[in-house]
């Protein structure tokens, strides 16, 4: 099935307008793009971002006609807030098979695969975790990803208990089962994501090892980890620094990721008094932090 887009940009204010008329018009959905290159790193939980200038994009049947939609919204806004129209028709396609075709095997410290079904390696001495790309953030792609990785892939994680905060489609979680661990938690505020990590266990036959759950079913007092795992953002890292840092046992690992280079120190000094961090190790734009609990 193909559709109509038709795509303008305008202004912070009037993009929650302009979308919310574009979807009375009947748009089977709407997005927002950064129109100038303005980076969003981390909006407050509930809030969604919108650039100074934004693209505002909507989806019609091709039974809608985008001149009579375009003519109708210049009418209800003010012509010189909204620039540079754009419309296309775009065919439909199965998009997580075309993410597919650009998501090839991955190896981490010599020791970790992580493969799309289909391309499993069975190279000697390393384990290989299939992952195919789903709804729920984490493939080992992103660099916040791949420095979590690199660190289980490098450490001795036999008869530890893990835990995964923020565990998006689990991977971390279950690449510490196949790398050794005993036990694994995997906790998370988006249902979807335990969803998916329920399935990738499964994917990957650990699923009697591990304990999927929202952090409301989580368990502080009862669950203590040798490695806890963080892989979020700066923000929620210092927010709940406290919450993440009673998880580990004393002599235990904290791993914290998804933070930005210009963040490290941030955070470094919000843990400080709990649990000390070492220097970042560094990808890209993000940094990983480590410690051990004393």
């Amino acid at each position: 099935m193909a559709w109509h887009q038709i795509s303008v940009i305008t202004n912070e204010d009037t993009a929650p307008k302009v979308a919310d008329y574009f979807s009375d018009l009947g748009a089977v959905s709407v997005t927002y793009m950064d129109a100038e290159d303005e980076p969003v790193y981390e909006p407050a939980i509930g809030e969604t971002k919108i650039w100074t200038n934004t693209r505002v994009i909507a989806l019609y049947e091709l039974t809608a006609d985008p001149a009579q939609i375009r003519s109708q919204t210049l009418k209800h806004f003010q012509q010189d807030s909204l620039k540079y129209w754009e419309f296309e028709v775009i065919e439909d396609q199965a998009w997580e098979r075309a993410w597919m075709e650009h998501y090839r095997p991955m190896k981490f410290a010599d020791k970790l695969w992580v493969c799309p079904t289909g391309q499993e390696q069975h190279e000697a001495n390393t384990v290989c975790l299939i992952l195919d790309p789903g709804l729920a953030f984490g493939t080992g792609t992103h660099p916040t990803t791949a420095l979590c990785l690199e660190w289980l892939a490098s450490h001795e994680l036999a008869g530890k208990t893990v835990v995964d905060y923020g565990c998006g489609s689990g991977i971390l979680a279950i690449a510490a089962l196949l790398l050794g661990a005993e036990r694994a938690y995997a906790v998370d505020i988006d249902p979807q994501a335990i969803t998916a990590t329920e399935s990738n266990a499964q994917k990957n036959n650990v699923q009697d090892k591990i304990v999927c759950c929202l952090p409301e079913q989580f368990s502080l007092a009862d669950t203590k980890a040798d490695v806890v795992l963080a892989n979020i953002l700066a923000k929620p890292l210092i927010e709940m620094v406290g919450l993440i840092t009673d998880l580990v046992v004393s002599k235990g690992q904290l791993v914290l990721s998804g933070i930005l280079a210009e963040q490290a120190d941030s955070v470094i000094d919000a843990y400080h008094s709990f649990l000390p961090l070492n220097k970042p190790v560094q990808q890209e734009d993000w940094v990983r932090l480590t410690g051990i609990k004393h």
